[in-house]
């Protein structure tokens, strides 16, 4: 996390200039080309990244959960502008950051900005991980890795946080084909679905369809 770098003495710094902002479900924090002052840190609730298309299509780049940053990169860059727009799926609460004033305490310690560099490259090697899934993986593949990864390791059932519609657009799949992916993991009897409440009944075999890398 970004923070665990810093000396108690640059928190302060960067609690003096920063706020606490509550967001109403469906309230926008910034829309996508503004200028990018700030970035945030989740305190509670989600956040919505998410890319406009010139026709006002919608495409899901990343769901943020409490205990996480975003746009914090921009603050590198000269004048910068946010690539996405930034929505609450719920209510939910944010601590808005002074980019500027945090760069120009970077700058003073060389230590303190390598730290971060290193754990910003991480997150990179993260992204770089998700393009190889959307490229090199099926719908199919995608979904069910999506289940895995939210599946708790002392129990097969869960809850999923966002809706489905969103959901399907994070994982680049059609809604219609999301729900047919899942329609057809039932029928297999692989998973079992009520609601948003998702039940494993066969871990193993969601996990051999999560490792195939077909690209149909």
């Amino acid at each position: 996390m970004l923070f665990r770098r810093l000396s108690e003495a640059q928190l302060e710094r960067v609690s003096r200039r920063a706020h606490r902002l509550r967001l109403d479900e469906g309230q926008a924090l910034f829309e996508q080309g503004d200028p990018a002052q700030r970035f945030y840190f989740v305190l509670s609730g989600q956040i919505k990244l998410f890319r406009l298309s010139p026709a006002g299509n919608e495409k899901v780049i990343d769901l943020v959960m409490p205990g996480n940053t975003f746009a914090e990169a921009l603050m590198f860059l000269e004048s910068p502008r946010y690539p996405v727009g930034a929505q609450a799926l719920e209510a939910s609460e944010v601590i808005s950051i002074d980019a500027g004033d945090f760069a120009d305490m970077l700058s003073g310690s060389v230590k303190t900005c390598f730290l971060l560099m290193a754990d910003m490259s991480q997150r990179l090697r993260g992204l770089i991980g998700e393009i190889d899934h959307l490229t090199l993986q099926s719908a199919t593949c995608r979904v069910a890795g999506y289940l895995l990864a939210q599946v708790p390791a002392d129990g097969e059932e869960f809850a999923l946080q966002v809706p489905k519609q969103i959901l399907a657009s994070r994982l680049s799949v059609k809604p219609e084909t999301f729900s047919r992916i899942i329609k057809q993991l039932s029928i297999r009897e692989i998973l079992e679905v009520r609601g948003s409440r998702v039940r494993i009944r066969d871990r193993e075999a969601l996990r051999r369809i999560a490792d195939v890398r077909s690209l149909s």
